[in-house]
């Protein structure tokens, strides 16, 4: 493997880490808000959090170009084309991926168990920490497997946010596309066939990990 090769690997690699810690920061207790939630706002809240599953990426990327950009909001914080500019683009994207598996499974908690622990003395805090975290851990394991694996592969937001420069924003996709720009089809080949591989790995694991969630 070429360093022009090793290097797009490298930085989607860093991408895909530094996004899934944020979003497990964020989706771990988000989840359980929402899992517990009974109000009128929990299906608008759902649905405005898991816009990016239909959206096109393109869509999204340009929005957030908009409120990052030299006119937008958060402009003095310099974000576009920068490899946190990309975190911010990849959190938003993936957040769904995240969100939703942990979700249901705090959702699969029996109520009776939290009920039961609240009535021996067990606070809010306790509950969700000792008690759910720990029930909820495989739900929460697949939701990491599979944002760090949606990160790394996604093309449409990084590409819009991002842009495409060597060692700063060119990930893994970007740099397909910019092979394939070229003719450069060896270099195609060899990232996608990479990306494949992990991807079917990912799967494969997580088949693994909820069969076994399901054995008795």
């Amino acid at each position: 493997m070429t360093e022009a090769m090793i290097e797009p690997v490298l930085l989607s690699l860093r991408l895909a880490s530094v996004t899934t810690l944020v979003l497990l920061a964020l989706c771990v207790p988000l989840g359980w808000v929402l899992a517990r939630a009974k109000g009128h706002w929990r299906p608008f809240a759902e649905a405005f959090l898991t816009l990016p599953l239909v959206l096109p990426p393109t869509v999204l990327g340009f929005y957030l170009l908009v409120l990052l950009g030299p006119e937008g909001p958060f402009a003095p914080l310099h974000l576009v084309f920068s490899f946190w500019g990309l975190v911010v683009g990849s959190v938003v994207f993936s957040l769904p991926f995240v969100l939703r598996p942990i979700q249901s499974a705090f959702e699969a908690i029996p109520d009776s168990l939290l009920h039961s622990a609240a009535s021996l003395g067990a606070g809010p805090w306790q509950c969700f920490t000792e008690l759910a975290v720990p029930m909820a851990r495989r739900g929460i394991i697949s939701a990491a497997i599979l944002g760090f694996a949606h990160t790394l592969g996604e093309f449409g937001v990084v590409l819009m946010i991002g842009g495409n420069i060597a060692g700063k924003t060119r990930v893994l996709s970007v740099a397909i596309f910019d092979a394939v720009e070229r003719l450069d089809y060896a270099t195609a080949h060899g990232l996608s066939l990479g990306l494949l591989g992990f991807s079917f790995a990912i799967l494969l694991g997580l088949s693994w990990l909820n069969g076994r969630a399901a054995r008795p």
